[in-house]
């Protein structure tokens, strides 16, 4: 069983399919790398895919101190695996809390990413929804010492998010459900504490996220309400982004809509390839509405 070292010794497990240019993939809080299944499929026919389990999530370490679990080891996490693998740069696919993760390569390693691909990202990254969030996750990480994971992943599967994976696809959603009930209790609420609650607000980082040159494509479901205004948000001061919005979608949009999640990535990544993917004409930011001129 193959495992890379982060920069604290943290064990991560990773598994890697077909050849060519790499793309990892890094999961949300729900999931793990099984939940990257349509994607490795499709993508190693023509793509080097890895995926790796988050600090927390077996058979990856599960360090039992809460400092171990911080936005900046979940980025440090991405670049150990790469780093273990010999990878220069690959296209980065972040879901959620893996979309979180994918932005702060963009800040802090932007030569490592070939391109990112921020899906489903922005629970809890409006200013005003801060502590309303910091609150839900204490109180989901204490449910999970106190009930267990069954308990919690039977009530979080059916989240106002997820029910939509639920009505389009009964067997993927019991397979979504069947393997967060796997998870680690304890990994999962230090991970709700040291990563979920303490991350920094996109608000917080507007400068830096101005900053990013990096091919960006922002994904996200029309559905999964708390991303829709992070997601504009991304578009707006992102000036190497493009924003796809998938219909009657929630938050686990690789799961739901497989095939159109995959063809807005395959696109992105030739754009990207043939070097046809340009930053935003700044014109189109003018206040006009219908004009070049206003006078």
């Amino acid at each position: 069983m193959p495992f890379a070292l982060a920069k604290d010794g943290t064990q991560l497990h990773f598994e890697e399919t077909g050849r060519g240019t790499p793309i990892i993939f890094v999961h949300e809080f729900a999931g793990d790398q099984r939940s990257w299944e349509p994607q490795v499929r499709y993508f190693s026919r023509s793509y080097r895919c890895i995926t790796f389990n988050a600090r927390g999530y077996p058979p990856s370490s599960v360090p039992n101190d809460v400092a171990a679990y911080s936005q900046s080891h979940a980025c440090d996490d991405i670049i150990a695996v790469l780093d273990h693998l010999e990878i220069a740069s690959a296209h980065i696919v972040g879901l959620s809390m893996g979309g979180f993760a994918t932005l702060h390569v963009g800040l802090r390693h932007p030569s490592r990413a070939q391109s990112l691909v921020i899906a489903g990202c922005g629970y809890g990254a409006e200013p005003g929804q801060k502590e309303r969030f910091r609150a839900e996750s204490e109180g989901v990480a204490q449910q999970f010492e106190q009930r267990g994971i069954a308990y919690v992943a039977a009530r979080y599967a059916l989240g106002p998010a997820r029910v939509q994976l639920q009505n389009k696809d009964p067997r993927g959603w019991q397979e979504f459900a069947t393997q967060l009930a796997e998870h680690s209790a304890v990994g999962s609420a230090l991970t709700m504490r040291g990563v979920q609650m303490r991350r920094p607000s996109l608000w917080e980082l507007t400068e830096q996220i101005k900053q990013i040159q990096t091919p960006t494509l922002i994904v996200n479901g029309d559905e999964d309400e708390p991303c829709l205004e992070p997601g504009l948000f991304l578009k707006r001061n992102i000036a190497s982004s493009a924003l796809v919005v998938l219909p009657r979608t929630g938050h686990t949009l690789n799961l739901e809509e497989p095939d159109a999640f995959n063809r807005a990535l395959m696109e992105f990544f030739h754009a990207v390839a043939v070097r046809s993917w340009t930053n935003r004409d700044p014109r189109s930011q003018a206040q006009s509405i219908m004009t070049s001129d206003t006078k």
